[in-house]
Order: C-alpha cells, then structure tokens, then sequence
C-alpha cells in the first residue's frame, strides 16, 4: 500500500491495520510530493465525479455517502474498465498498454489471488446489475445534492430538467439513459460551470485632464517614451505626477498606438484596392510595365558548379 505521511488517520488505523494483515507499506519522503505515484490518482476520475466539491456534514449525509461509495465500489471494480501501462521506453518515449480490463479482471489474471477469492469475485459478479448500480449511484448523488443546495441556500435543484426522484426499478432508470446523455450532466453533484466575469466601470484617470496635450506630443513626435511623456507633464504639474509615475502612461500609450494602428489598416484596406488591384502589364505612375511583383520571377545568384562556370539558374516556376 503506497500513501502519504497524514499524522491522523494514517497513522492511527491504517498503518496499524497494515501490520496486522502484513502488506508492505511504502511511504513518501517529507516535501517530496513526487513520491505519492499512486497516492490519490482515483480522485479526480472516481472521488470528485461522484461526490462533486460541495461540502457534507451530518451523520444522514454520511449514510448516504456509505450507500453510495457501496454502490459505486462494485460499479468501477466490476464494469469499468481501464488502462494499465504496460511499458515504456525512454529513447524516444513509447508507452504500451494491456488492453482496458476492469480490477475484478485484473484479479482472476493474477497469479497469487488464491482460488477460493477467485470463486467468491465470479459469484459476486454474476449478481450484480450494472444499471441498478448505476441507479442506486444516481439516487444517492441527487439527495446529496439537494443537501448542498439547502446547505447554501440555492435552488439549484429547480433548474435540472427532471425531479430529484430515486428511480423505482432499474428498467424506469434504464428508460432514459439515451436522451439523458445527450441533454447534459446528470449528476446532482457536478461541479456548477463558472459565471462570466463582469467588466468593472471604468475609473477616471489622473491623465484625463491632461489627454488633449498627450496627443498633441505624440501627433508632433511619435516616437515619445512614456518616461519622456511623464517628465513633461512633472515638470508642468509637480504636485500631482513625479518622474517615475511611468506605468499609467504606458498603459495610455498602448491603448493609444493600438487604436491609432487599428485606424491605419482601416483606411489602408479601403483605400489601397484601387492602387493595387491592377492586371498584369499596366503602367503604374512610375513608368513600369512588367508583370504584377507576386508574380515575377525570383532572382537567384549564380552558383559555381564547375571549376570556371557561372550559371545562373531560373526558378522552375
């Protein structure tokens, strides 16, 4: 068994119960979290996608948990399958993988489970119902987030498509798996989709009052730092702006340049067809009558390929 250093439960009952049974237990250095290889790798894709990430309390909620963490343990060990790595090389990393079994095929494969436990699993799997399962995994996750819902105080029970019911048998349950799919997330406890962040009004600025006179410099030099700029309007108002007061100017000068460029493509597109969209041939303002410059061709240098020969070679095109 592979987990961490936790000081509580850890320690207190599972390295004791260890001993007892004796299994090897490994553990992770401290501050080394790259030791736990195979501490927590089923949280996200078992653990977070049943229970979800609100927060449970009562001795009810816990009932719940344990019927459906009952339901949901026959469930992934005996119907879902998954990969396992079979190996890998490092030259140039290639992984091989066994073909995707579930952990109770993965048991009756290993040689060390005895044939008593293999008799005792191949029972058990003939009793078991995937869908019932299935069902049973749904009921306890609607009631758990009904809980959370009244926990907070929301109602986002009254937004899912269907009645937070426990189905009667698994045939009703089974009835509208097809359309359940395709509508969306079924499970109550699925983590709620982020809300759109709302843009802030935005602040005045100190540079307001001062924006006509920015743009005045930036139309007669264009090539002005924000230091410079921010020097200038010191020296004109020195209780308000000091030297190094720059990055409020900066974040002037680019919305400023980005609006300025964004104009320039705007009249360049519409006044630049006329002057470019001429057919091969025509006589431009500047006398020349060859073929339009995308097409021409694209002059290579000579290369010596003999001991006194110079060619010059043309493009294939």
């Amino acid at each position: 068994m592979d987990f961490d250093n936790d000081s509580a439960f850890m320690n207190d009952v599972v390295v004791p119960w260890c001993r007892q049974q004796k299994l090897e237990v490994t553990r992770s250095r401290a501050y080394k979290k790259n030791d736990q290889a195979f501490v927590g790798q089923k949280d996200g894709a078992v653990v977070r996608r049943l229970m979800g990430y609100g927060r449970f309390d009562g001795v009810e909620t816990a009932r719940l948990m344990g019927r459906l963490y009952a339901a949901a343990r026959l469930y992934v060990n005996f119907f879902q399958p998954s990969f396992k790595l079979k190996e890998k090389r490092r030259a140039k990393v290639i992984k091989r993988y066994h073909p995707p079994s579930t952990p109770y095929e993965l048991s009756l494969a290993h040689p060390k489970v005895t044939a008593v436990v293999k008799k005792r699993l191949r029972d058990q799997y003939r009793s078991l119902d995937p869908v019932a399962l299935l069902a049973e995994i749904r009921a306890t996750q609607e009631e758990l987030g009904n809980r959370v819902d009244r926990r907070a105080g929301q109602s986002r029970s009254l937004q899912r498509t269907s009645p937070s019911t426990a189905p009667t048998t698994a045939a009703t349950f089974a009835n509208p798996l097809g359309t359940t799919m395709k509508v969306g997330e079924p499970r109550a406890t699925h983590r709620q989709p982020k809300r759109r962040y709302k843009k802030r009004v935005r602040m005045p600025s100190k540079l307001d009052p001062h924006m006509a006179l920015i743009e005045g410099w930036l139309a007669a030099e264009p090539q002005l730092t924000a230091i410079a700029i921010v020097g200038r309007i010191a020296d004109l108002h020195p209780d308000q702006f000091g030297k190094k007061q720059h990055s409020i100017v900066q974040r002037l000068l680019r919305a400023l340049r980005k609006s300025a460029a964004q104009r320039l493509i705007a009249e360049t597109a519409a006044e630049g067809y006329e002057n470019v969209a001429q057919p091969p041939g025509a006589v431009d303002g500047s006398g020349y009558a060859g073929p339009v410059p995308p097409t021409a061709p694209f002059p290579v240098p000579a290369l010596n390929v003999g001991p006194s020969a110079n060619v010059l070679r043309q493009p294939a095109w």
